[in-house]
């Protein structure tokens, strides 16, 4: 039987921080290579693995808008749901996408 894979605390963090208004963004080369950054508050950065980035791109909890040469990655409905289970957070972060029926907050 197949069952959907709890996310990892180093996802379940990142989308935290998402939802506490830190910024995530997506730096890429000319040479090929991309660098995900977790831009914080304080000013301060911390460097992301792909991996953690792509599995909550993969899920739907976060969308890039696509900007080159830096992108920036933000919650989604689906995101902010998940902020909202985790219990932690109040998801005011700007979101990618709104549920058409839910006026945008």
């Amino acid at each position: 039987m197949w069952r959907r894979q709890r996310f990892s605390s180093e996802e379940e963090a990142l989308v935290q921080a998402l939802a506490a208004g830190h910024t995530l963004k997506d730096h890429r080369f000319l040479d090929g290579r991309k660098q995900h950054t977790l831009h914080r508050l304080d000013g301060t950065t911390f460097q992301v693995g792909a991996a953690v980035v792509d599995r909550l791109r993969r899920e739907g909890v976060i969308a890039s808008n696509k900007k080159f040469p830096a992108a920036t990655y933000l919650l989604t409905e689906k995101g902010r749901r998940l902020v909202a289970r985790l219990g932690d957070g109040e998801g005011r972060s700007l979101t990618a996408r709104h549920d058409r029926s839910t006026p945008p907050t």
